[in-house]
């Protein structure tokens, strides 16, 4: 999903109302700056879901904040963790979040450092004294002392993320040789934390403290009404802890989670089946709709929001050229659904013109594709585009082709000056023998390929299903393609209707599937999810639960 910033640098005074629906995504904006201004406040901008909208309805409201009653608390910053990618992460971002430090308590903010399970190193710090002395709160809640699992506005919401295993995404390999290190420096590795880590720095007017008591009370003491919670993991330290966002979010305090300063512990190999940033990126969602608004830390010094360097959205390019099928029309709801909805990616749909033998835009997209998704049909293009196309491949990129793309550039010599073909694209590329099609009528049966039962792309593909589709004739497949699935109709033999294959080093993907009906069919759908996870290396399964 992506989200556009429409805040102005106006006056902090202003209040603007503005409502924009942009990308399939609705924004209610009630702000005027997302920045620290040169007054006494910090004004934060505050998005939050509504969990009840139909939709992707984003809400961002702008509140003024006394640095004096408010507060960062800084989650579980470890100098280590059991998982070698949290640990790079945790060091990626620490420098830019103790600028955010550095500023905020200049300002006034008061700073708590909760590296939990490491007070011994800190015991005689004057900030871990603050928070210690702090006199006993007339309102301290009766369960702030313990974890908080959920809180009733989470009762009845999906939860995004499986992190059953922990969550580390760390290479099999990589992370063994991590934890012999952490034993060979006398580590436990399952718990190797023992302070907070030396990039943030701690000062005398701050607090360090991993009670929730103590937070509370110091809170209290000093009434402060806002609290920014920065730090890991979101999904588990940041939403679970005596001090963390489930606890000061029932217990009346103005928290927010400043989205850019933290990371989840996700696997991507556990549902969803997306990428690790992505992961976060839904279970930040979740926090917008069910538990508290978030804010980024640009909006404390400025600049841009933080972005890990790994976080760079995928892209897919979608090319359409044909007009037997109108996929101009079901093939961009379906790709925007599975690869930005899903996964996280960019999309980009050129629609082309088959008269025109032209697919504008098609070489500047591909040199920035991470996959490629082509319906056409008998289309000659400009010599530079098609070059496009080859060197995309030749990159070992991957790509996915429909229905009349067996013959996407095979015009069949009738094209404009100036337009060249890739008559044998078929057989070179997708692996395939396209000689024609069977009549329109009968409705042609799927079945799995024999011995391909347990490919990654036919998981959860319930067969036999049938298309109105006629049957294309693709007979014999490259000895390098692998059949996936077969398709029949009456009285002809069974062809092959999707197989995967291997050009150069690119995984491709065909399937003669991609009649209009076929776009309203679950098993159609759930085949060309795991086609595009298999394509850029991420597992398959049953879609998501929301479905």
């Amino acid at each position: 999903m992506r989200f556009h910033r429409f805040l102005s640098h106006s006056s902090p005074a202003t209040l603007r109302i503005r409502t924009s629906g942009v990308g399939g995504v609705f924004l209610l904006i009630l702000a005027a700056s997302a920045r620290a201004d040169t007054g006494d406040n910090l004004h934060v901008a505050m998005r939050s879901r509504p969990a009840d909208a139909s939709g992707e309805m984003v809400l961002i409201r702008e509140t003024p904040w006394q640095p004096a009653k408010t507060a960062i608390i800084v989650c579980d910053i470890w100098d280590s963790h059991h998982c070698l990618n949290a640990v790079r992460r945790v060091q990626e971002v620490a420098p830019r979040m103790n600028r955010v430090l550095e500023k905020a308590r200049g300002m006034g903010v008061l700073i708590i450092h909760a590296p939990s399970s490491c007070m011994t190193p800190y015991k005689d710090h004057p900030a871990r004294k603050r928070a210690q002395r702090a006199p006993k709160a007339a309102n301290l809640p009766a369960d702030i002392g313990q974890w908080c699992k959920s809180i009733p506005a989470e009762d009845k919401a999906v939860y995004p993320l499986d992190q059953s295993d922990g969550g580390c995404d760390s290479d099999p390999e990589e992370q063994k040789a991590f934890t012999a290190r952490l034993k060979a420096d006398g580590r436990n590795p399952g718990a190797p934390w023992l302070a907070q880590i030396d990039v943030l720095k701690i000062h005398d007017q701050d607090a360090i403290s991993d009670s929730g008591v103590e937070i509370w009370n110091l809170l209290e003491a000093r009434g402060i009404k806002n609290v920014i919670l920065v730090g890991v993991h979101t999904n588990m330290c940041v939403l679970g802890r005596p001090f963390g966002l489930r606890q000061l979010a029932k217990n009346g305090k103005n928290v927010v989670l400043m989205r850019d300063m933290t990371d989840t512990m996700y696997n991507p190999a556990r549902w969803p089946y997306v990428s690790h940033f992505r992961g976060t990126d839904l279970i930040v969602e979740h926090i917008e709709r069910h538990v508290c608004p978030t804010i980024t830390s640009d909006q404390v010094i400025g600049g841009e929001p933080f972005k890990f360097k790994g976080d760079r959205p995928k892209r897919a390019v979608v090319a359409i050229a044909e007009k037997e099928y109108d996929t101009k029309t079901t093939l961009p709801p379906l790709a925007k659904k599975l690869f930005e909805k899903e996964l996280g990616f960019e999309t980009i749909i050129i629609q082309g013109s088959p008269e025109k033998h032209t697919i504008p835009g098609l070489a500047d997209a591909l040199a920035k594709a991470d996959v490629f998704i082509l319906s056409m049909r008998r289309v000659a293009i400009p010599e530079k585009d098609l070059q496009a196309v080859k060197a995309y491949l030749d990159t070992g990129k991957p790509l996915i082709a429909i229905r009349t793309s067996s013959h996407a550039f095979d015009a069949r010599g009738q094209h404009p000056a100036g337009r060249v073909e890739w008559q044998k694209f078929d057989p070179e590329v997708l692996g395939g023998n396209y000689v024609g099609h069977h009549g329109a009528g009968p409705k042609t049966t799927a079945q799995i390929a024999p011995g391909a039962e347990k490919h990654p792309i036919l998981a959860g593909v319930h067969t036999p299903f049938t298309s109105e589709g006629s049957l294309y004739m693709t007979q014999p497949l490259a000895k390098s393609a692998t059949p996936l699935l077969m398709g029949s109709i009456p009285g002809k033999k069974a062809e092959p209707l999707a197989w995967t294959n291997t050009y150069k080093k690119a995984r491709v993907f065909y399937t003669s599937l991609g009649h209009r009906s076929d776009f309203d069919n679950p098993q159609f759908v759930q085949l060309m999810s795991n086609a595009v996870r298999w394509a850029v290396n991420l597992p398959t399964g049953p879609r998501a639960k929301s479905d």
